[in-house]
């Protein structure tokens, strides 16, 4: 049986801006996981997942296409990485088989609350590098990347696919966002394995050492957010006020170059100073764009974080959700968890995880 896991993450800084093809954003892998297993049948194949037992899906294999019984499923993710890795694979000449596929994941509580981790992008990862183990395929974590980022986005359509790269390449991650209008012309233009050769226009993804002083704390707010709704209604406004998120988009980069060039001289201050900024330009977007991006309890979170000489913005979309701090290390962080706690916030134990193979 093969067993593959793929991290969750969050937005450290650059959210919004960094769906604009080249806009930097910074994301941090963490230690909570979906795991994908794969083991080989001879009659009929399924798809598993503990968290959605209810709805698990059986099929069988007619020639090379994977036919379904004929119901809704939750699975659309899983189903496009497996779509794509199997296209690959055939491109390559590997014959398909049958297999049971299970999925267990990490990134939501036990009781069914969501944290905003990347699950979609973690099973959509984990699924196609799970398959690309079961075929023997050559994969290197920049073709892991481009085939799980061609299957997240046929099905969300948005977004910048930053959150698969923290899940393929984990750690902390510079990620700048390449031309998704480029790649829906692409896909009719080259082979998947053509295509996964390619230099992706404006693709850059790099590893980001953090300072030995950074400790990051992250709190949930309690209320889901849905990214792909949020992101529409700032497209909507881009349009409508163009000079005012042009100027947006200006800002957000000179910014990310900053918190940048702080991972890279080990500056903890320059880091700091640059999320606050971060969080100043968001909260700008937010109003030209009608958009509540710091709920009350995110606010709270901020400020309590602040308080004990932390810095903190939203994470991701925003409007619920996570919120993320940059503390120095000699703070003790149970003091920011009780004061969060006391405001109903609820503290994440989780820590960066660093993708090794």
């Amino acid at each position: 049986m093969i067993k593959v896991k793929a991290p969750g993450k969050l937005y450290l800084a650059g959210e919004y801006a960094v769906v604009e093809t080249g806009y930097p954003a910074i994301l941090v892998a963490l230690n909570q996981f979906v795991h994908v297993s794969v083991e080989e049948s001879h009659d009929y194949g399924s798809i598993i997942s503990r968290q959605y037992q209810e709805e698990s899906l059986y099929w069988k294999r007619h020639g090379n296409q994977m036919v379904f019984d004929n119901r809704d499923n939750p699975f659309h993710y899983i189903l496009s990485g497996i779509k794509i890795t199997e296209q690959y694979a055939q491109s390559l000449g590997k014959k398909m088989r049958c297999y049971h596929l299970k999925i267990d994941s990490e990134l939501d509580s036990p009781d069914g609350k969501k944290y905003g981790l990347g699950s979609s992008a973690a099973v959509t990862v984990a699924t196609v590098k799970a398959l690309c183990t079961f075929y023997n395929l050559p994969v290197s974590k920049d073709k892991l990347f481009k085939l799980a980022a061609i299957a997240h986005f046929e099905v969300q359509g948005n977004g910048s696919l930053g959150d698969i790269a923290a899940s393929v390449y984990g750690g902390y991650i510079a990620y700048h966002s390449f031309d998704r209008e480029w790649l829906k012309l692409a896909r009719n233009e080259y082979t998947l394995n053509e295509l996964v050769q390619l230099k992706w226009p404006q693709l850059k993804i790099e590893a980001l050492i953090p300072p030995v002083d950074l400790n990051l704390l992250i709190g949930w707010t309690g209320s889901p957010a849905s990214t792909s709704q949020l992101v529409d209604v700032v497209g909507l406004r881009k349009a409508e006020k163009k000079a005012k998120y042009d100027q947006f988009l200006t800002n957000s980069k000179t910014c990310l170059h900053r918190i940048i060039d702080g991972f890279r001289n080990g500056s903890l201050a320059q880091i700091q100073r640059g999320l606050q900024q971060n969080r100043q330009i968001l909260n700008e977007m937010a109003k030209f764009s009608n958009l509540e991006l710091e709920t009350p309890k995110l606010h709270r979170l901020i400020e309590i974080a602040e308080s004990f000489g932390g810095v903190a913005k939203s994470s991701g979309a925003g409007g619920g959700d996570c919120g993320i701090v940059a503390l120095n290390k000699k703070t003790d962080p149970l003091e920011v968890y009780t004061a969060w706690q006391s405001e109903g916030i609820e503290p994440l134990n989780l820590k960066v995880h660093d993708v090794i193979n």
